[in-house]
């Protein structure tokens, strides 16, 4: 089987830009979401970040246009029903998932791959809700979608070699590069990552140091483009949490427990840059 066509279930920051690659990568692509006005807002999205690059001159308004006449959006999964391959981005809600996926599975092709862009959720609870589970991958993708080049591609015990096969060559023409890993709480990057940016916040936390010399001494320190606890606000620290529990829930190791600060500014609403405030305040900028 040859993937043409690609169905995303979310319109939201990931499924926008998971939307907006495929189309960009010259697949028939259609997405969806749960009711017209947030239809509107992803597909808004995705037309002004295409028009951003045309302003730029990285691209023409030409093919710009042809990038969303690849592109349409929907309310109903049924649309689905002729997609090769069908990538799920709504929230991350285990109940959610297998509710989208069971849905998926009988309104899909026998032959269509279904797959995940859950961050730190098990992908085996999620293909055994469906009939095709030798069809069933996890493809993390990154935020910005656009822009970020890796795909995590998740395996399962019970996905087929060729499955595995044919979201290799997918993900690479998407322009991607690939980590492959199997199905374990938090996959490599978060599995990494959480411990990391969880124990700069208790350094923070413990007075050791201020946020703006944590963070620049990663930033200068390490190279990299920005310092933990911004790294946060960008992922937002519900987000963060979020992620934390889910791996701790499956692995029991502390060192996934986040820190008593991170939980009270998220009772506060201190969210990170989608609040305006969190380790920095972003409303004066």
């Amino acid at each position: 089987m040859k993937i043409q066509r690609v169905g995303i279930v979310g319109c939201g920051l990931m499924g926008s830009g998971i939307a907006q690659v495929c189309a960009q990568s010259g697949y028939t692509t259609k997405v969806s979401e749960v009711n017209d006005a947030l239809l509107k807002r992803g597909m808004d999205s995705i037309r002004s970040g295409l028009e951003k690059v045309v302003e730029k001159g990285k691209m023409a308004a030409s093919e710009k246009d042809a990038i969303l006449s690849r592109l349409k959006g929907t309310t109903r999964l049924d649309d689905f029903a002729d997609c090769d391959i069908v990538i799920e981005a709504v929230i991350e809600n285990m109940a959610e998932k297998r509710k989208v996926f069971s849905t998926l599975d009988k309104i899909c092709p026998k032959h269509a791959i279904l797959a995940s862009n859950t961050s730190c959720l098990s992908l085996i609870d999620m293909a055994m809700s469906t009939t095709r589970p030798s069809q069933f991958v996890g493809m993390h993708f990154f935020n910005p979608v656009p822009v970020m080049k890796l795909v995590e591609l998740i395996t399962t015990i019970t996905t087929s070699p060729e499955t595995l096969e044919q979201c290799k060559t997918f993900s690479v023409s998407l322009g991607k590069e690939l980590v492959i890993t199997k199905d374990n709480p938090g996959f490599v990057v978060n599995r990494l990552l959480l411990p990391y940016i969880l124990e700069a916040a208790r350094l923070y936390e413990s007075g050791m140091a201020t946020r703006e010399d944590i963070d620049k001494g990663i930033s200068l320190g390490l190279n990299h483009p920005m310092g933990p606890l911004a790294l946060m606000d960008l992922m937002g620290l519900d987000t963060t949490i979020f992620v934390a529990n889910a791996i701790y829930e499956e692995t029991r190791d502390p060192k996934y427990i986040a820190p008593q600060l991170l939980k009270k500014m998220v009772i506060a609403g201190q969210l990170g840059r989608k609040s305006g405030k969190g380790f920095y305040d972003y409303t004066k900028k």
